[in-house]
């Protein structure tokens, strides 16, 4: 049996055909394999990142809490001292007032 002339050339283009299209579903198969793969690899960088800044925020919260916590302990203890001051001068300062003010009150003045 005998082929066409022209059927052999036709038959080579088929299978260079098939070829090309093997050849372009594996590369269309390796890209979303790759595709896939970077974006596992993105997800876990992300992750980790995000851990990070968390950990970080949560340093700082516990940071800034315990400094406030100090903050307040030393402007209550301020504030304690200024009021015992302020006790401590009234104190000594209440029999000289009331002396003044008996004396104001007792004195006649006569305009």
């Amino acid at each position: 049996m005998q082929v066409a002339p022209g059927t052999d050339g036709i038959q080579k283009l088929l299978a260079a055909e098939q070829d090309a299209q093997k050849i372009v579903t594996e590369a269309r198969k390796g890209k979303t394999d790759r595709l896939r793969q970077a974006k596992a690899e993105a997800e876990k960088e992300i992750a980790a990142y995000r851990a990070e800044r968390e950990g970080a925020y949560q340093k700082k919260i516990a940071e800034s809490s315990s400094g406030s916590q100090a903050t307040f302990q030393r402007l209550t203890t301020e504030t304690a001292l200024t009021v015992q001051n302020i006790q401590a001068d009234v104190k000594a300062k209440k029999q000289q007032i009331v002396d003044m003010l008996m004396a104001y009150t007792t004195t006649v003045r006569f305009s």
